[in-house]
């Protein structure tokens, strides 16, 4: 993606983020969700649009997804915030003193993220919640150039799923860390530690969570106690020892 060459600052990111029209079938299907709607969400004008990342720009830990939702991120133009991944993911963040809240409804709800950002390797909402594997590789500059923006804070970063983990160790190297070879396996609480490629850059602590999909969370296989267990690992090597709800 050439346009993410120069960019001076987050800010400006996302708002390129935003304007993106790389993948066509992500931008029709982007767009005619929004159109269309779902029948709960009618009198909601749509964000309809590829979603940036959500968290201060000095943030030492980064949260990295899959996709926004079709009627989740799609619709409120916030990561995680507005379906039903978010209403696991919120607040496990809360609990750990990540986030002020637990709720995440709209983008202008007064959420606000301690030391911490989320971001995803595709910013479209894709059709079934599932991304090409050229979908994925046409949107991992972006995932590069926020990284290497983030980079002069960032500590540790959580994975969700398999799917944002094959995504993010390949930006990890194309940002300057080490990724060992053969490259580390996912899996809940996996936990890898990424040499600097050069002087300026520190190490960065990966950490490997089952995704927060209904699929997950309603069967049991994520629970709230093991996000909260990733988080904390997570916080804890981000410096941010977070040990409860924020006042």
């Amino acid at each position: 993606m050439r346009d993410t060459e120069g960019v001076d600052g987050l800010s400006e990111l996302d708002r390129r983020i935003t304007g993106c029209r790389a993948c066509p079938r992500l931008v029709d299907w982007r767009e005619e969700v929004a159109r269309t709607k779902r029948a709960a969400f009618a009198d909601w004008t749509y964000w309809g649009r590829p979603v940036p990342g959500f968290g201060p720009h000095d943030a030492s830990l980064l949260i990295v997804g899959l996709a926004p939702a079709a009627h989740g991120a799609n619709r409120t133009g916030r990561m995680f915030t507005g379906d039903r991944s978010g209403e696991f993911l919120y607040p496990a963040l809360y609990d750990v003193g990540l986030a002020s809240r637990p709720t995440a409804e709209s983008a202008d709800d007064g959420l606000t993220l301690y030391g911490t950002r989320i971001t995803s390797p595709v910013h479209c909402a894709p059709p079934a919640n599932k991304p090409t594997v050229e979908e994925r590789d046409t949107c991992r500059a972006w995932l590069v150039s926020e990284l290497k923006l983030l980079a002069p804070t960032l500590r540790a970063v959580v994975v969700l799923g398999g799917f944002g983990w094959q995504a993010a160790l390949p930006a990890f190297a194309a940002a300057g860390w080490q990724v060992p070879k053969p490259r580390p396996a996912f899996g809940h609480g996996a936990h890898v530690r990424l040499a600097s490629g050069h002087p300026e850059l520190e190490p960065l602590d990966v950490f490997g969570c089952f995704h927060v999909s209904q699929r997950n969370t309603f069967t049991g296989r994520l629970t709230p106690a093991m996000l909260r267990e990733v988080l904390r690992s997570a916080a804890f090597e981000a410096g941010l020892h977070p040990d409860g709800p924020a006042e």
